[in-house]
């Protein structure tokens, strides 16, 4: 039935498939940043955590019955160490974005968002009901002149990331100094900046120092650093009881899985434990990656730019033969293809030396 969108597809190199995990390969291309879905120890300990009741599954949804004691811990946990007043677990990053981007934006409202947004919040704009309008990516001074011309009744809400998933960089601090002087609404997904960033490890708001505040909400994930599935947002008590009210991943799908939290609450407090070490090695990745490529990752994510998409998927293919797993990404997820290289904790620093030189040398050599 979709024969013809689907050969459209092929001939632009832009067909995808499932690409399948392979132990015996170097990854270097998800997002378990500090290798903590690896870690067995952590999974015995979310074992014991759920043994501890007399049932595993979530059965429904938040709001009729699926809330559980480890729901409650882990948001908990979030709040005393984020500093944001209240808490709740979402399903996914994906559905956090949809739900939180459709019940915050009324009819009054404008969404000023970043263009580079996570495909999740994008698809989400479709649905709101007030203005949508975009911005350059990561440009305070773009955002400054699409204020300045869009009268707003009601509210202004703006959504940008810690750590951008393409481009890799990091939120300028000048879009917190933009949503106070503008008293706007700034919602912040910390999916890949949450353990890669910050003293703490605990995303931009840890990195710059700034106190959550009533206007302020943070979105993570538990798929990346923390090793698990799943996500949250964090919030004053009324924004997050708004959104018990309104999200309709929080009211309509089923409560997030008990395991997949336990999960995540032992990696998030294992991160917090070992966050100097973590930080050290982090550092080290980031320095072979300034030495070899020329440039220095605000983040965990170094984006190679690629000529065209067959050179990319060339490649790919080439350090995949050789052992090493890379996110060969093409458009329509980026504007021009690109090698997408993880600085994961549990690579040797020397390994990633040998694969930046790999590339340098097929690129430029």
């Amino acid at each position: 039935m979709y024969e013809k969108e689907l050969a459209a597809l092929r001939r632009a190199n832009r067909f995808r498939a499932p690409v399948m995990a392979d132990a015996k390969k170097t990854d270097m291309a998800s997002n378990d940043y500090l290798g903590l879905a690896h870690k067995r120890k952590l999974f015995r300990r979310a074992c014991k955590r759920v043994g501890r009741y007399g049932w595993h599954g979530p059965k429904s949804s938040l709001m009729v019955g699926g809330y559980h004691p480890i729901h409650e811990a882990f948001e908990r946990a979030l709040c005393e160490a984020n500093g944001f007043a209240a808490a709740t677990v979402v399903g996914s990053g994906f559905l956090a974005n949809l739900g939180l981007i459709e019940a915050l934006v009324r009819r009054k409202d404008a969404l000023f968002i970043d263009e580079s947004y996570h495909a999740s919040g994008m698809a989400a704009t479709k649905s709101v009901q007030g203005r949508v309008v975009t911005f350059a990516h990561n440009d305070p001074e773009d955002l400054l002149e699409k204020l300045a011309e869009t009268p707003v009744r009601g509210r202004r809400i703006l959504a940008v990331e810690g750590v951008y998933s393409m481009e890799g960089d990091l939120l300028k601090r000048e879009f917190f100094e933009i949503a106070e002087w503008f008293d706007m609404l700034m919602v912040v997904d910390e999916a890949h900046s949450n353990g890669t960033v910050g003293p703490r490890l605990l995303g931009v708001f840890d990195h710059y120092g700034i106190a959550p505040g009533e206007r302020h909400v943070k979105m993570g994930t538990l798929g990346k650093a923390y090793g698990s599935y799943g996500a949250y947002i964090l919030g004053s008590e009324t924004l997050v009881a708004y959104l018990h009210n309104r999200a309709k991943p929080l009211i309509y799908a089923t409560a997030p899985s008990l395991f997949d939290t336990a999960l995540a609450h032992e990696g998030f407090a294992w991160v917090a434990k070992k966050r100097k070490k973590l930080r050290r090695k982090i550092e080290k990745r980031k320095a072979v990656a300034k030495k070899v490529l020329g440039f220095r990752p605000e983040g965990m994510i170094v984006p190679v730019p690629m000529p065209d998409i067959a050179t990319a998927q060339a490649l790919g293919r080439t350090l995949e033969e050789a052992g090493y797993l890379v996110g060969v990404i093409r458009p329509p997820t980026v504007p021009a293809p690109i090698l997408r290289l993880i600085l994961r904790t549990s690579v040797p620093v020397k390994v990633y030396g040998e694969v930046f030189g790999m590339i340098e040398e097929r690129l430029h050599g």
